[in-house]
C-alpha cells in the first residue's frame, strides 16, 4: 500500500494549498458583496428599480433628427421657447400651445395666432435675446438651420448647448419640410391626432390641386421678388419656385441661373417667358407695393414682354407665397393653379 493512500486522506501539496485559500478568499468576498447590496436594496425599497422605471416611463423619451443631421433625444418637452413666426405656428398645430413659454417678435408682427399672455418675447429671429431665453427656462428651442451660417448665431448655439438647453433646427421651404417638422413636433408633444388634421389632411389637398391644376406643355415662367433694392428672380428650389414647378411650369432659372447674381432685363426680354410673378417684400403693404411699381412696373422695357401684354403677369400675396403657409399650404397651390389654369399660354404668342 502506498504510504499516501494512509487512512484514506489524500494531503495536498503546499501549491494546491495556496490556490485553495485564493479561491476561498475570492467566494467568501463574492458573498459578502452580494449579501450587502441585498440588504441595501431592501432598506431602500428597490429604490435604483423605481428610478430606471420612472424614468423611461414618465420621461416618455423622444429621439429625432434634425435639419442639421443631429441626433436629439429628449424627455417630452413642457417649455418651449420658438425663434420663428412660422415654427411657432407649426408648434401650435401640433398641440403645444401650453407648452409655449416664449417667441420671436415676428410672431406677433406678421401672424395672429392669438397667444397667450405668459409667452414673452425673446428678441428676433435674427437677433434673440439670450438672457430672456435663459429666463423662460426652455428645455427646448427651435430655430431655423439657416441661422448657423452667421458667426453671431453660432455663438448663440455655442451659448444654449453650454447651457444645457436641446436646440432642434429646421429647414421649411418646401411642402415635404413641413411635413417632416409637423411630424416631429407632434410626436413631441404626444398629440398625433393634430398631425393627421394638419398634416395627412392638407398632404391630401396638395395632391389634389397638383393633379387638377398641373399644366401641360411646360411654360416657362419667371418669379420675382421686389424690395426697396431692387428686383430679385427666385429658383426652383425656394417654396413658389417648387410650386409653380409641381404644377407643370419651367422656371427660366433652371436654364438661365446667372441671372440669380447678375439679373438683367434686356436677359428676361430675350428670354421672354411665358409667365411673370412677382412678390412684393416691405416692411409694410404700401413699401412692397411701392418697391413692385418701381423695380418693375416702370421699367420702359416691361410692357415689350409678351406675359405682361397677354395679362399673364401677376403680383402674388406675401401670406401666400412669403410666408409659409403651413397647414394652408393647398391654398397657395390653388391660388397659383387657378391663375394658370384661367390664364392659358396661346401657341400663337
Amino acid at each position: 500500500m502506498n504510504s499516501n493512500d494512509k487512512g484514506g486522506k489524500c494531503p495536498l501539496s503546499p501549491r494546491l494549498r495556496v490556490y485553495f485559500i485564493v479561491v476561498c478568499v475570492i467566494v467568501i468576498a463574492l458573498v459578502v458583496f452580494f449579501a450587502s447590496r441585498a440588504s441595501k436594496d431592501e432598506s431602500t425599497g428597490g429604490a435604483n428599480e423605481m428610478t430606471i422605471s420612472a424614468f423611461s416611463a414618465e420621461e416618455k423619451l423622444i429621439a429625432f433628427t434634425d435639419s442639421l443631421g443631429q441626433e436629439i433625444t429628449i424627455p417630452q418637452p413642457k417649455r418651449v421657447v420658438s425663434l420663428m413666426g412660422s415654427f411657432t405656428e407649426i408648434w401650435l398645430l401640433a398641440g403645444g400651445k401650453d407648452t409655449l413659454v416664449g417667441t420671436a417678435v415676428d410672431t406677433q408682427d406678421k401672424r395672429d395666432m392669438g397667444l397667450p399672455e405668459t409667452v414673452v418675447n425673446v428678441g428676433t429671429y435674427q437677433s434673440p435675446n439670450l438672457e430672456a431665453i435663459l429666463a423662460a427656462e426652455p428645455d427646448l428651442v427651435l430655430l431655423s438651420s439657416e441661422t448657423v451660417r452667421t458667426d453671431s448665431h453660432v455663438s448663440f448655439r455655442n451659448s444654449l448647448a453650454a447651457a444645457g438647453i436641446p436646440a432642434a433646427y429646421f429647414s421649411v421651404t418646401h411642402f415635404p419640410d413641413y411635413l417632416n417638422m409637423l411630424e416631429i413636433c407632434c410626436r413631441l408633444t404626444g398629440n398625433q391626432q393634430a398631425y393627421e388634421e394638419n398634416g395627412h389632411k392638407v398632404e391630401a389637398e396638395v395632391k389634389e390641386a397638383i393633379s387638377y391644376y398641373k399644366v401641360p406643355h411646360n411654360p416657362t415662367a419667371l418669379i420675382l421678388i421686389t424690395f426697396s433694392g431692387g428686383v430679385r428672380p427666385q429658383a426652383s428650389t425656394t417654396m413658389t419656385g417648387g410650386i409653380l414647378a409641381e404644377l407643370g411650369a419651367k422656371n427660366i432659372i433652371d436654364d438661365y441661373p446667372s441671372l440669380l447674381k447678375d439679373f438683367s432685363m434686356e436677359k428676361v426680354i430675350e428670354i421672354d417667358p411665358d409667365y411673370i410673378f412677382a412678390i412684393p417684400m416691405g416692411y409694410t403693404d404700401e413699401e412692397a407695393i411701392r418697391a413692385l411699381t418701381v423695380s418693375v412696373e416702370e421699367n420702359p422695357a416691361w410692357n415689350v414682354l409678351t406675359a405682361v401684354k397677354n395679362k399673364r403677369y401677376h403680383p402674388l400675396p406675401p401670406e401666400k407665397f412669403m410666408f409659409k403657409p403651413n397647414n394652408r399650404w393647398a391654398e397657395s397651390y390653388r391660388y397659383l393653379g387657378e391663375f394658370l389654369k384661367n390664364n392659358p399660354t396661346d401657341t400663337n404668342d
